[in-house]
């Protein structure tokens, strides 16, 4: 729709929708791998979930391989497996680390690679 001075209407609530287009763990992969050092506390603050639902989430992501947790002391490091294909039917021609790329800040800096072992 159109207004009269030819400037857009926002969306139905006459804001920013209250949806996101990332799923959680589309948005904990993009956290993880601007913040590899990050608790899951952080994870959920920045999820804005519980730490129950964050820890869900890493185990997901963990499960499926693209997340590898290293023990550092008593905390855990994570180390994205970018090379690993996105799990979409649209996007299934692109890697994890391409995708990343794009939303992260980690595509302006060096990254390394840890292999499983």
């Amino acid at each position: 729709m159109i207004t009269s001075n030819s400037l857009p209407v926002l969306g139905y609530y006459g804001g920013v929708a209250d949806w996101s287009f990332l799923t959680n763990h589309a948005r904990a992969l993009v956290f993880i791998a601007d913040n590899p050092d990050a608790r899951l506390r952080d994870v959920a603050a920045a999820l804005d979930v519980t730490e129950r639902t964050a820890f869900a989430i890493v185990a997901d992501l963990t499960e499926a391989g693209y997340v590898m947790k290293e023990r550092d002391g008593r905390r855990n490091r994570y180390h994205i497996q970018d090379q690993l294909p996105v799990r979409d039917s649209v996007i299934r021609e692109r890697t994890i680390g391409e995708v990343l790329d794009l939303l992260s800040a980690r595509g302006r800096r060096p990254r390394a690679r840890i292999r499983p072992a």
